[in-house]
C-alpha cells in the first residue's frame, strides 16, 4: 500500500495533468476564436481599405474616348487614397480637355481646308456654265491658284505645328536670337515698307540652344504678325537680350487694334485672331501664334502676351540660355 506522501504525489500529478489538459483545451478554443475573429476583422478592414481602389479600377474600366465625364468618388477622410482619387480625377480632367481641344482643332482645320476647295469648285462651275471666254478662263485660273496657295499655307502651318509639338526640326545647335530676329526683320522688309511702319530694333546677344528651323519660324511668325496686324504708319519694336534671371529673351511690341485682355490667350489657339474671331480672308494660315507657343514649349521656354491699352500687343519669349555663338 502506497504511503501517504506517495498518494499525495500521485494526486498532485493527476491534478496537474487534468489542469494542463483543461488549459490546452481552453487555449485551443480561444486560439481558434481569436484566429477566426482576426481573419474576419482583417477581411473586413481590407475590403474597407481597398474599396476606393476598386472604385478607381471600375471607373477606369468604364471610361473610353467617348465617355470621359465620369469621375472617381472622393470619400472622407482625406488620406492617401483620397489623394490618389483626387489625382486621378485631375488627370481625367486634363485628358478630357486635351481631347476636346484636339477635336475642336480637327474640326477647325477641316473647315479651313474645305473653304478653298469650295472656292475652287464654285469658280470652275460658274466659269464652265455656258461658253467661257478666254478672260473668264484666266480669271478662273487665278481664283483656283489663290485657293490652292491658301490650302498650301494651311497645310504647311499644320505640318510645322505638328513638328513643333513633337519637338522635331533637326538637332539642337547653338543659336542667337539676335541674328534670327534680324533675318526675320529683313524678310518682313517689303511689308514694312508697304505699310509705312516704323521699326525700332535693339538686338543684343541672346544665345540659346535649339532647333534652328523652329526658332526661325518662331521669330518670323512673331514679327510677321506684328507687321500684318498693324495699322499704316504704326510702330514695331523688336528687342533681344538676357533677362534678369539669365534667360535669353525675344520681345516684339506692335501697335494695332485694341485687344481685350480677357481674350488675349485665345490668340494662341489655331485659326483665331483678335477678339477670338476665326480667321477669314486674311493672309497666312491662322496658325502663327499656335506655332510660336509649340516652339516655345518644345524649347522649355515661356510665352507671355500683354495687350497694350492704346492698341497692339506685347509678346515676350524667354528661353533657357545657351552657349554663345562664335
Amino acid at each position: 500500500t502506497p504511503s501517504l506522501p506517495e498518494q499525495m504525489l500521485d494526486a498532485g500529478e493527476r491534478l496537474r495533468r487534468l489542469a494542463l489538459s483543461s488549459f490546452l483545451t481552453q487555449a485551443g478554443i480561444a486560439l481558434a476564436v481569436v484566429t477566426l475573429s482576426a481573419a474576419f476583422l482583417g477581411w473586413w478592414l481590407a475590403g474597407r481599405i481597398l474599396r476606393p481602389v476598386r472604385a478607381i479600377a471600375a471607373t477606369a474600366q468604364r471610361l473610353s474616348a467617348d465617355n470621359l465625364s465620369e469621375r472617381v468618388p472622393v470619400a472622407a477622410p482625406a488620406d492617401e487614397l483620397a489623394a490618389l482619387a483626387t489625382t486621378v480625377n485631375g488627370m481625367l480632367d486634363r485628358i478630357q480637355q486635351g481631347l476636346h481641344g484636339q477635336r475642336l482643332f480637327t474640326a477647325n482645320a477641316a473647315h479651313e481646308l474645305r473653304t478653298p476647295l469650295a472656292t475652287i469648285r464654285t469658280a470652275v462651275d460658274v466659269t464652265l456654265d455656258g461658253r467661257p471666254e478666254p478672260d473668264d478662263l484666266i480669271a478662273m485660273a487665278h481664283d483656283v491658284r489663290d485657293a490652292a496657295v491658301r490650302s498650301q499655307h494651311t497645310l504647311d502651318g499644320l505640318l510645322l505645328l505638328a513638328r513643333s509639338q513633337a519637338g522635331a526640326g533637326g538637332p539642337d545647335r547653338p543659336a542667337d536670337l539676335a541674328g534670327i530676329a534680324a533675318d526675320a526683320l529683313d524678310a518682313a522688309g517689303p511689308d514694312v515698307t508697304a505699310r509705312a511702319l516704323v521699326v525700332e530694333a535693339a538686338l543684343g546677344p541672346a544665345p540659346v540652344t535649339g532647333r534652328s528651323v523652329l526658332l526661325e519660324r518662331m521669330a518670323g511668325n512673331l514679327i510677321g504678325n506684328a507687321v500684318r496686324h498693324n495699322h499704316p504708319g504704326g510702330r514695331v519694336e523688336v528687342s533681344t537680350g538676357t533677362s534678369r534671371d539669365g534667360r535669353s529673351r525675344l520681345r516684339v511690341v506692335n501697335t494695332g487694334q485694341v485687344i481685350d485682355p480677357g481674350t488675349a490667350d485665345h490668340l494662341l489657339e489655331p485659326f483665331v485672331r483678335g477678339e477670338g474671331a476665326r480667321v477669314r480672308g486674311e493672309t497666312g494660315s491662322g496658325l502663327g501664334l499656335s506655332i510660336v507657343r509649340a516652339v516655345v514649349t518644345a524649347h522649355h521656354g515661356t510665352l507671355r502676351l500683354t495687350p497694350l491699352p492704346d492698341g497692339g500687343l506685347d509678346v515676350t519669349v524667354d528661353l533657357p540660355a545657351g552657349a554663345a555663338v562664335g
